[in-house]
């Protein structure tokens, strides 16, 4: 997948819009205006700090059905993120916890959002929410049934979760790729707000090849130069959050100076490249 032909560019930032209780979730509100409202607004402090993309997730649905969730929730994320699609006009994505990977095709496929994010796709993890089984096989036949290009982010070893199956960052990005046919890998830290680690990147990056590795959780701006020495993508939102409290609203000012952060070591990395291409260059002696 050619991240720049989606993106724009080769290193994308893409914010996450934590979506108020949705219907038929414990905390619930009763609101589906406020869910809305609270969904716009962040939408337009990620695109105005300048991501070049946004995944909208039910993450304060908690706790999270392992499997499909209610037909109210599916409803409530199509409208909201029909809402974000007309007024970003930057790639949006879909995550629907813990695991639906069918309704998060079905509302991308209705609304034309271009991206969705999978926690599990292949292999067997212990959860919070109890035992997830990958499910590629229905999840990219029904891709093909809807007749969707929607493409598909995948965790590997994915964050709040221990393996059964395979356990090897190597394998396990092996198999997503080419038995799984993500079009895009996420490694993430052991839980929301932490970052992997630079030897785990290093590891899921060779593994990956050409197929674009995201970090997945845990990126600040202090150290996204690290993390992005790897990376071709961050999924951020913890340190986007005013205060960097997960329950606040995306704070404009913080996602500046995130894709601020992510800029300037682009620049640099291309500085430092040219720097060396000029040192390797032969000498030519005149005489």
């Amino acid at each position: 997948m050619d991240l720049i032909s989606l993106f724009d560019t080769p290193k994308p930032v893409i914010g996450v819009i934590h979506l108020l209780p949705l219907p038929t979730s414990p905390r619930w509100g009763s609101s589906l205006k406020e869910v809305i409202d609270r969904a716009e607004q962040e939408a337009t402090a990620l695109a105005a700090g300048g991501v070049q993309g946004i995944i909208v997730e039910n993450f304060f649905d908690a706790p999270f059905t392992k499997d499909r969730v209610d037909p109210a929730v599916v409803s409530a994320m199509s409208l909201v993120v029909h809402r974000v699609k007309q007024m970003v006009g930057i790639p949006v994505g879909i995550n629907v916890l813990r695991n639906d990977g069918h309704s998060a095709m079905a509302i991308a496929s209705c609304v034309g959002a271009q991206f969705i994010r999978i926690n599990v796709l292949m292999g067997v993890m212990a959860t919070d929410q109890g035992i997830i089984e990958g499910d590629a096989y229905q999840l990219l036949r029904y891709r093909r049934e809807l007749g969707t290009d929607v493409k598909i982010f995948a965790d590997v070893l994915v964050k709040h979760a221990q393996p059964i199956s395979v356990s090897k960052i190597t394998a396990a990005v092996h198999d997503t790729i080419h038995r799984g046919l993500a079009d895009a890998v996420i490694l993430s830290g052991w839980a929301t707000g932490n970052p992997p680690t630079t030897d785990d990147l290093k590891e899921a990056k060779l593994a990956c090849d050409t197929t674009p590795l995201f970090v997945g959780s845990g990126a600040t701006w202090d150290n996204v130069p690290q993390l992005m020495q790897y990376a071709d993508g961050v999924i951020v939102s913890s340190s986007l959050k005013r205060n960097g409290q997960i329950q606040q609203a995306i704070d404009p000012i913080r996602v500046s100076r995130f894709v601020e952060a992510v800029r300037l070591d682009i620049a640099n990395r291309k500085k430092n490249l040219a720097e060396e291409q000029i040192l390797r260059s032969p000498t030519v002696s005149i005489g």
